[in-house]
């Protein structure tokens, strides 16, 4: 029955996520709209009616155009993400020799579920994070930092794993590059609009010829077509970044479960949080991939509709309710050990049990 509610609530989630998804279509006829506002505007005054009119025409014209080059924009990313983002990560690929328990433990957990095994990327960063990136079968990888290497146990590297994992498992990692790239996509045309079309310096140079003809003609509909445009520009790009960040709230809590599915080990997954929680940032990435690790802090510090992760707190919580795990409370992270963390050889692994709710699992 647990199987079943997790599996449910899943598909759930992928019906909602589809629907924000289908949000980014609306949000960029309305952006494309703006701009046609705004360009009206600055050609000419006139009347407000004068000049909706004239930026309507312009948008019938220049939408189609538009939507070719935004899908242009989409194929290029769809085939090159996954360069993109080891280029704004850092992450490199190791291999089997370069990294061999790390390797087995990732290829023991695909094997598990009979997928595919992923690329096994490393970043060389002191932070505790880890993600999973890739658009189609044979681009998966999952990255992790050096340092979580360095400061989680083999259970708790494991745990992880199985969080990224279940990413690639659910296509989570495809929604979130669609959403990145619709919201960048949004985000670079807004940009462009107010920047490059020098749109104070052009309202400026207007402002004192029209001031005159406008209490002559009773006109200015230029100025309120301005204004109206980067109102849309302000609230779609803002919209467009809530639903990227929603999606991928709604999508942690899943993958910490399917962890605890894949290794039997809920205390691992809320202790590796718990480690995480404190130590996750890395400042030389880009907001725009921040989204697809494991956890990224929140502005301010509070998780809310613009942070990309539910709390670290939350996560935990969700994990003692549901999966019978323990918390520890946070963690202090003691000083990286000569030697980095390795997984368990087969030895190793015949260590006495703790019995979880979804059975035994070896003490951490």
């Amino acid at each position: 029955m647990q199987a079943y509610g997790l599996y449910t609530y899943i598909r759930a989630n992928q019906i909602r996520s589809v629907l924000l998804l289908a949000s980014f279509a609306g949000l960029l006829v309305a952006v494309i709209y703006a701009v046609t506002l705004i360009s009206a505007g600055l050609q000419g005054d006139g009347s407000t009616a004068q000049v909706f009119a004239r930026a309507h025409r312009m948008f019938a014209t220049s939408w189609p155009w538009a939507f070719i080059g935004a899908g242009l924009w989409f194929t290029i990313a769809w085939y090159f993400n996954q360069t993109m983002v080891d280029f704004a990560t850092g992450a490199q690929s190791v291999d089997r020799q370069q990294a061999p328990k790390l390797y087995a433990a990732l290829e023991n957990l695909c094997i598990s579920r009979g997928i595919n095994m992923p690329a096994l990327k490393i970043i060389e960063s002191d932070a505790l994070n880890a993600f999973a990136s890739g658009m189609r079968e044979g681009q998966y990888s999952v990255s992790v930092t050096q340092g979580l290497i360095n400061h989680l146990t083999p259970q708790e590297l494991e745990a992880v794993l199985g969080h990224e994992l279940t990413h690639i498992r659910n296509r989570d990692v495809q929604m979130m590059v669609v959403a990145t790239i619709f919201a960048g996509i949004i985000s670079f045309v807004a940009d462009m609009t107010l920047r490059n079309w020098n749109l104070s310096f052009g309202m400026m140079s207007r402002r004192s010829s029209r001031d005159e003809d406008d209490r002559k003609s009773g006109s200015g509909g230029a100025m309120i077509a301005i204004l109206v445009g980067v109102a849309i520009l302000a609230v779609s790009w803002g919209l467009s970044v809530v639903i990227r960040f929603a999606i991928s709230r709604k999508r942690e809590f899943i993958a910490d479960a399917g962890s605890v599915e894949l290794t039997k080990n809920p205390d691992a997954m809320i202790s590796a949080l718990r480690k995480i929680e404190a130590h996750a940032a890395i400042p030389e990435v880009t907001s725009l991939v921040s989204a697809f690790f494991i956890e990224t802090p929140a502005l301010g510090g509070e998780a809310g509709w613009m942070s990309t992760h539910p709390s670290i707190k939350d996560r935990v919580d969700a994990l003692v309710r549901y999966a019978g795990g323990r918390d520890p409370g946070p963690i202090t992270i003691e000083p990286p050990a000569e030697v980095p963390a390795e997984l368990p050889t087969p030895e190793e692994a015949q260590q006495p049990s703790i019995h979880g709710p979804w059975g035994d699992h070896p003490k951490a």
